[in-house]
């Protein structure tokens, strides 16, 4: 039976990363993953295809309604859907490649299998082939492993809704709905987060009739008040419907017509006709709502996967939501075996699951891993971008906690006016007393890579005035971060 220093199950960011920075360390390391080639839903199906789908169509969106009041006259600007998936493809391939052959150049030992629980410190991988040195070699049915630590790093899968379950063509997942062979004429999106926007505004760009239905009474809903207003009004600019407060109840579709038991009208309605498209059914207080949609993308959450794994034979117990239950340094209810990213407690976001991966590494290896899991900066990468870390300006006083706010306005910004960017504002909360600074959300084009500067003055307790005393090179977008911390003591220079 093959032993390992440590064997990690998962090859996402969580895993692949715990996997190399174990390796770095000297120890021994085994990855094992169900797909053919590493980088979990990330990079294979999520966070990396749909940024190519993102840019690309930003691109578009921008040709064929700005370029011409920039003096670009461009003629006729289309869209060719083969050309652009297999650009996205191929941008996954370089990727997921590129990690394969860092795995390698680490000799880490590569399983390619589904893998479950024999015993406390047993695995077995249940593989079609193994990876060896160069080409891949035909796997034996079943192979036990062992290690002395072992990390869980499965990830998760989307949320599929009792009454809207994925068939792949009507109803589809974030997994689908990167790879739409052609641009659907209607399409709805239930949920308002990060996944159905990002999504929605791809497919809009591209001239779908994008209609976003949100159960809460607002898009995005963890982030302030004032931000989604903003960005709401912004996405409905773009071609976006907004429907907020609705409660899904069920769909029809052409082929299920009335016959569908979950469709039953109430005694004195009239019945729905068969669709000659699918109608995704909802209501808003009490009066039913109707979406026509060619397609319907459920993007309601995602749900930590521990599918097939048999934890009750290792001793690992489950919390809430089917998360794995584990400890302040990650360590699950049976000695020796770790849990990371989104099989755990806390956001479900890559970077948190490298950070959680990078950290349990050193800790198997007896260094001290860190990580600060009340600084993980969250984002919503349509354009504009909305990013946020820490506390919210309505979150803080929901605390009682006395905050002073600063803001700045992107339209007061000359990098931002001269980049066709002056949507959005950046908004920083600061402690009343000390001017700590508590949070921070930007909404705006490239906030994404606007909030890190704020996360690093927060990691070591850094002020509102450390960030305002700050030098920005000027023309750029970060200076709006630097007007709006010296906002929080009304000392902005390039606004009243």
């Amino acid at each position: 039976m093959p032993s390992f220093d440590v064997l990690i199950i998962g090859g996402g960011p969580g895993g692949y990363v715990c996997a190399f920075r174990a390796a770095q360390l000297g120890l021994s390391v085994a990855l094992v993953d169900k797909r053919p080639t590493l980088g979990g839903t990330c990079l294979n199906v999520g966070c990396i295809p749909s940024k190519a789908l993102l840019h690309a169509t930003e691109h578009f969106a921008w040709a064929r309604n700005h370029a011409a009041e920039s003096g670009i006259k461009l003629g006729s600007v289309e869209i060719d859907v083969a050309t652009l998936l297999k650009k996205k493809d191929t941008v996954v391939a370089k990727l997921t490649g590129g990690i394969a052959q860092l795995a390698k150049a680490r000799k880490i030992t590569v399983f390619t299998g589904t893998a479950s629980f024999t015993g406390p410190k047993t695995v077995r991988v249940l593989a079609d082939r193994k990876p060896e040195t160069g080409d891949r070699t035909p796997a034996p049915d079943a192979l036990d492993l062992t290690a002395t630590a072992i990390v869980l790093a499965t990830g998760s899968a989307p949320v599929e809704l009792p009454f809207l379950k994925f068939d792949g063509h009507t109803i589809v997942s974030s997994d689908d709905a990167i790879s739409f062979d052609a641009v659907p004429k209607k399409l709805v999106v239930v949920g308002g987060g990060a996944i159905g926007l990002e999504l929605g505004s791809v497919w809009a760009r591209l001239g779908s009739d994008v209609t976003v239905v949100e159960f809460l009474p607002k898009i995005i809903a963890a982030y302030d008040d004032d931000i989604v207003r903003n960005f709401t009004r912004l996405l409905q600019k773009q071609g976006l419907k907004i429907e907020t407060g609705a409660k899904v109840t069920g769909v029809l579709k052409p082929e299920i017509g009335d016959r569908n038991p979950a469709l039953e009208k109430p005694e004195g309605q009239s019945p729905i006709p068969t669709p000659q498209s699918a109608v995704l059914l909802a209501e808003r207080d009490g009066k039913p709502l109707q979406f026509p949609a060619d397609k319907i993308l459920v993007a309601v959450g995602r749900r930590p996967y521990s599918d097939g794994l048999n934890l009750a034979a290792a001793g690992i117990e489950l919390e809430d939501k089917r998360r794995i239950k584990v400890d302040t340094h990650l360590r699950t209810t049976a000695a020796g075996i770790w849990a990371i990213g989104d099989v755990v407690a806390g956001p479900m976001l890559a970077h948190k699951a490298e950070e959680d991966g990078a950290a349990v590494a050193e800790w198997i290896a007896g260094k001290a891993g860190h990580i600060d899991w009340d600084l993980v900066p969250a984002i919503v990468y349509t354009d504009p971008e909305v990013a946020g870390v820490g506390l919210g300006e309505d979150a803080a006083k929901a605390k009682g906690i006395a905050v002073k706010v600063g803001k700045f306005n992107f339209a007061a910004n000359g990098r931002a006016l001269a980049s066709d960017a002056d949507d959005g504002f950046v908004k920083l909360i600061a402690d009343a007393k000390t001017d700590r600074l508590l949070g921070a959300q930007i909404l705006g084009h490239g906030a994404g890579e606007l909030i890190s500067e704020v996360v690093a003055h927060m990691s070591y307790g850094g002020s509102a005035e450390d960030l305002a005393r700050t030098i920005h090179a000027h023309p750029t977008m970060g200076e709006a971060v630097k007007e709006a911390a010296l906002a929080v003591s009304k000392s902005a220079l390039h606004a009243l």
